[in-house]
C-alpha cells in the first residue's frame, strides 16, 4: 500500500515542481505528469508526482486527512489524561 498527498504546484522549473506542504515548499520530480501545470493539484508520493487530481477531490482527501490528524489528537490527549481511548486493549467486547 502507498499513500500519495494532493498538493498544489506552486512553481514549475523544467521537470521540477515546487509544492506547497504545511506551509513549507518541497521540489518534486514531475517525470510521471509532464502535463501538470502552475495551480493544479498532483498526488504526490515519494517526492514524485504521480497523477494531476481534481481541485475538489484533493480538497476532500486534504479534510480527510486533517479530521483523521485532529482525532489522533484528541486520542492521545485522553490517554495522556488518563482517560481511555478505544481501541484493541480496552476493547471489552465478546
Amino acid at each position: 500500500m502507498c499513500l500519495a498527498i494532493p498538493l498544489r504546484i506552486a512553481a514549475i522549473d523544467g521537470a521540477t515542481a515546487t509544492v506547497e506542504m504545511g506551509g513549507m515548499m518541497r521540489p518534486v520530480s514531475l517525470v510521471l505528469t509532464p502535463e501538470a501545470q502552475v495551480g493544479d493539484y498532483v498526488l504526490v508520493h515519494a517526492g514524485f508526482a504521480i497523477s494531476v487530481v481534481d481541485e475538489d477531490e484533493a480538497r476532500e482527501t486534504l479534510a480527510l486527512f486533517a479530521a483523521l490528524q485532529e482525532a489522533t489528537r484528541r486520542a492521545d490527549a485522553e490517554r495522556a489524561a488518563g482517560g481511555a481511548a478505544p481501541g484493541p486493549e480496552t476493547d471489552t467486547s465478546p
